[in-house]
């Protein structure tokens, strides 16, 4: 299943939900304000960390440029992709869930 969570962790409990109730094996897709949860050094850093070990999480590169985040920002294992990629996700799961 592909997850996509658009709210940022800073004003939301959405990644972190998600993040809970994902199984093993699942593509996570942050976008829009999503992005600010892939970053290095903030407080759900730890968690994502821990998510990697189970779960494969992308961002969106123009969601990232758009809000002045650069990829070297980003927690380590985090995939950066483009609209394309986003296409590729969800035509490689067979559902969608939307973190909102």
């Amino acid at each position: 299943m592909l997850h996509t969570v658009n709210k940022s962790p800073f004003d939301s409990q959405s990644l972190k939900t998600c993040l809970g109730l994902a199984r093993s094996g699942s593509d996570i897709l942050l976008i829009e304000d999503g992005v600010y949860g892939a970053l290095v050094g903030t407080a759900h850093a730890a968690m994502l960390h821990q998510a990697l070990k189970e779960v494969s999480i992308y961002a969106l590169g123009p969601d990232l440029k758009a809000r002045g985040l650069p990829e070297d920002r980003l927690i380590r294992g985090i995939k950066v992709v483009g609209f394309d990629g986003f296409v590729e996700l969800a035509s490689a799961n067979d559902k969608v869930q939307s973190w909102l």
